[in-house]
């Protein structure tokens, strides 16, 4: 037998299986859902993220610009 033939085989055997236990197709629905949807919502939580740490970035570049400013010579 082709790895193909096997493949084919063990995808039968599995589709087999949930067919006789419809708990565990809704099983294997339920934890593909909750990793596309913890995907997204890590995915704009790290966006987000970016975004705050340049904004940081930028507003602590202004402070340190204007405090060159104020440099007093002795």
């Amino acid at each position: 037998m082709g790895t193909g033939e096997e493949v084919a085989k063990a995808a039968g055997t599995f589709v087999e299986a949930l067919k006789k236990e419809p708990l565990s197709l809704a099983l294997v629905v339920m934890n593909l859902a909750l990793l596309c949807f913890f995907y997204v919502l890590l995915t704009y939580v790290a966006a987000q993220r970016e975004r705050e740490i340049g904004l940081l970035y930028a507003d602590k570049k202004e402070v340190r610009e204007m405090l060159a400013k104020c440099v007093v010579p002795r």
